[in-house]
């Protein structure tokens, strides 16, 4: 059999989508029925850094999920991790999301499923292809459906790898295109046609008719009579009836019966006349459209929407209730055709039926005084809105179409604007420097409001000093940077005063400060004070490129937000200073060298983390005992100060213990000892090494600390099996056993905490040997060279959860 080529840029003259585009849709519409989803995505990265867009979505209006257009690649969402990380995230339900991303679900707080696959080929990201299913409570994500959408996403990757090898920009800039489902697994629809000559008498029916009603003779020809007597009497005597009716017609007007076939099955035949003949057309109703009539019978209005919400079909009750005529409203989205019902305050009970596929109802007013019950029943082929007349509520919704006529998309970046808040907010909780809290400020705040300039300045002995500036002219805001609390401006005039000032444009600004200096643009202006608790933090500059007004509702949320962000300056400022001291205290505790040995050598790496303070509990350290080293290296609990205090501790106490002489079983238990009479409840783990460099003896202990590793000579690599006890700190009395063991000479021991080899959602055994590959595969070079190979990698991360720290030590030949 000839394979059909795939399609592509459709033919006719016209321009048809792009091959990028055509390869995105045929993507998701593929992931979607690989796992059995309703929905679709597919995000790209795009030219700004570190920030991805929303470039296709299959199966749901892009209008109602405008505030997830964007991703920013730092934020602790699925998407941004995802392509971070480089590996797959699957949830089942709600509350599984719920514990790992509670900022996803402050936005869509509904019961779905959801799987993420990134999009990445020949170490080239892409972006990630995501796709939504019904929640299974209890029913984790199978085995084989975690392959299937791995296999979409790694399809979709090489095949944007191939165009970006052709040269096309795998990018995305502009709004994301919306993709329609297509209906799976529904019966085919069968029709038929057939001919009747009135006046010899002969009937005809084509090879459909045929399948449907049962062959009417071999040769296709036979009388109308062979038709009927597969009939019920009442069915034959009607269509006899209908054929009389038509044929006495004066001009070709078409007629309809509904028909029981042989099968019992219901089947809807018109018949039209053309002279002396009769026409006729067949449809199998059991496998088409839904029969109309009987819901054009009810009292309360239907609606049939498709997917994006188009209108597929509605109801003479329907047509009463809204007041508009079928032909007016099919094929329109729901809410263009009828602004009353658009998104606004409705847009949660949308994205509800249409992503959880549960069934939701709101009132809403269609003019003064007239309100309308909306009930929406989704199913995975669109959704059905039933409306009957309602009482007006307690709290009645505004009404766009009545009190403030704006356009669809205006709505829906109004409604954008509104999530702000509880975006913006639970992403302040994850910034903790100031820097942290300007960045998510830049790429939270301005594009919900459309701007293109910020900047923040922070107040210090009462000067306004510039802390964050993005968008303005190179040097422009120089000239403010420390102007004290007495200058006339407006940045300074809003701190003082505690109230918002905006302008409208440029001219305004100007009108209101003779002599102001400008910069070139013309747009608005919102200068918002930072006030935290009552205490004044800074100020905040908004600009926008075009002239602009601010609405009440948009200063309200602007207000709101500034107070927010002060909260957070506020938190930042402390959590600076404690930052300094615990990085003061860890520069001094870890050692700035290791002792220089004739017969062996050492080398120690460390990495802060980079999520929160980057000060942590790692530490490594080598301690001369006479004729033999102590190589050490541990773990505390936790990060800040108190994490690289207890480390002090607990580094101070092993060194006692081995220059004390005690052998490595008794420092150990005493250092477990010691960390249990300072810090009830904090714990580390260890693993204590005593190297005897002339001969290669060594003697080792292990408190809860990841196994060692050992290349040898030849360059076989192997995970040492260390007897070990539990974690310091916990049971005064553990015992903690002594392996020994020969490290030959020009063997590399490689001692490391779990930052090295700890992925989310990874098994530590598979970072471990990831490691010790890599170990083995770094050769006989040098060893500071060993060394930074097996941390290039987690040096180049901008994402490291923990600390690492990595201690190497060998003998000389």
């Amino acid at each position: 059999m000839r394979r059909r080529a795939a399609p592509g840029t459709p033919r006719g003259g016209g321009s048809g989508p792009g091959r990028l585009e055509l390869e995105l849709a045929q993507a998701a519409v593929a992931a979607v029925e690989a796992v059995g989803g309703h929905a679709a995505a597919v995000y790209l990265r795009s030219s700004t850094p570190d920030l991805l867009r929303l470039a296709v979505l299959a199966g749901l209006p892009s209008t109602l999920f405008r505030p997830w257009w964007r991703a920013q690649v730092n934020r602790p969402l699925p998407v941004s991790e995802v392509h971070r990380s480089g590996r797959a995230i699957h949830f089942a339900d709600a509350e599984e999301a719920m514990r790992r991303f509670p900022q996803l679900m402050a936005g869509l707080p509904f019961p779905f499923g959801a799987m993420y696959a990134p999009l990445a080929v020949r170490a080239q990201k892409f972006g990630v292809l995501t796709v939504l299913r019904r929640a299974t409570p209890g029913r984790p994500v199978t085995v084989d459906d975690r392959h299937r959408i791995r296999t979409a996403a790694h399809r979709l990757a090489a095949a944007l790898g191939a165009l970006a090898d052709e040269g096309v920009p795998v990018e995305w800039e502009g709004e994301p295109l919306s993709v329609q489902l297509p209906a799976l697994n529904a019966p085919p629809v069968r029709t038929g046609r057939c001919g009747w000559d009135l006046d010899g008498g002969e009937f005809t029916a084509d090879e459909g008719m045929r399948a449907v009603l049962g062959p009417v003779r071999a040769d296709s020809a036979g009388t109308l009579a062979e038709l009927t007597d597969r009939l019920s009497p009442e069915d034959a005597l009607g269509l006899w009836a209908l054929a009389r009716q038509v044929a006495a017609l004066e001009r070709p007007v078409p007629r309809r019966i509904r028909l029981r076939g042989p099968e019992g099955l219901a089947h809807l035949v018109e018949v039209s006349a053309v002279d002396t003949r009769l026409d006729g057309s067949l449809v199998d109703l059991t496998g088409g459209p839904p029969v109309t009539e009987a819901s054009d019978r009810l009292p309360y209005g239907v609606l049939s929407l498709d997917r994006l919400c188009r209108i597929t079909y509605l109801n003479t009750s329907a047509e009463t209730l809204v007041g508009r005529a079928r032909p007016d409203l099919m094929g329109r989205v729901l809410w263009e055709a009828l602004p009353w019902l658009a998104p606004g305050s409705h847009e949660d009970h949308y994205r509800a039926a249409l992503i959880s596929e549960t069934d939701a109802s709101f009132v809403a007013r269609r003019a003064e005084g007239e309100w309308l019950e909306v009930r929406l029943h989704p199913a995975h082929d669109g959704m059905t809105a039933t409306l009957a007349p309602a009482k007006s509520p307690d709290a009645a919704p505004p009404a766009p179409a009545v009190l403030d006529p704006v356009a669809p998309g205006a709505l829906s970046e109004r409604s954008s604007a509104l999530y702000r808040p509880v975006a913006l907010a639970i992403a302040l909780t994850e910034a903790v420097t100031a820097r942290q809290v300007s960045a998510v400020v830049t790429e939270e705040l301005l594009p919900a409001f459309g701007g293109r300039q910020l900047a923040i300045y922070l107040l210090h002995e009462r000067h306004l000093f510039l802390a964050w500036e993005t968008g303005f002219p190179h040097g422009f805001l120089d000239r403010f940077d420390g102007v004290g609390l007495d200058a006339r401006l407006p940045g300074v005039e809003t701190l003082t005063s505690g109230r918002p000032i905006f302008f409208e444009s440029m001219e305004h600004l100007a009108a209101a400060y003779p002599g102001i200096p400008l910069d070139a643009h013309v747009g608005a202006r919102a200068f918002l004070p930072l006030i935290a608790s009552g205490r004044p933090v800074g100020s905040c500059i908004l600009g926008f490129d075009q002239p602009r007004t601010f609405s009440s509702e948009e200063r309200t949320v602007l207000t709101a937000l500034a107070g927010l962000i002060a909260q957070a300056l506020e938190r930042a400022r402390r959590y600076d200073t404690e930052a300094a001291v615990a990085r003061g205290l860890q520069d001094v505790l870890l050692p700035h060298r290791l002792p220089t040995l004739d017969t062996a050598g050492t080398v120690g790496r460390y990495l802060p983390g980079t999520q929160g303070m980057e000060v942590g509990g790692d530490w490594y350290d080598v301690v001369e005992t006479g004729d033999r080293i102590a190589l050490v290296i541990g773990d505390v609990q936790g990060h800040g100060v108190a994490a690289a205090a207890t480390m002090g501790q607990v580094r101070s106490a092993v060194r006692a213990f081995a220059l004390s002489g005690h052998d490595p079983e008794q420092v150990v238990s005493g250092t477990n000892r010691l960390l249990i009479d300072l810090d009830p409840g904090q714990f580390a783990s260890c693993c204590y090494v005593v190297l005897d460099p002339a001969t290669g003896r060594t003697q080792a202990v292990r408190a809860g600390h990841p196994q060692p590793l050992l290349r040898h000579p030849d360059g076989r690599t192997e995970v040492l099996d260390l007897a070990g006890g539990v974690v310091l700190g916990v049971d005064p009395a553990a015992a903690y056993p002594v392996t020994e063991t020969v490290l030959d000479a020009g063997a590399v021991l490689a001692l490391y905490t779990d930052g090295l080899v700890e992925r989310p959602g990874q098994d530590i055994d598979s970072g471990v040997e990831t490691l010790r590959r890599a170990l083995a595969d770094c050769g006989d070079g040098p060893l500071h060279q060993t060394a930074d190979l097996l941390i290039r990698e987690a040096r180049r991360s901008a994402d490291r959860p923990d600390d690492i720290a990595l201690l190497l030590a060998t003998r000389w030949a």
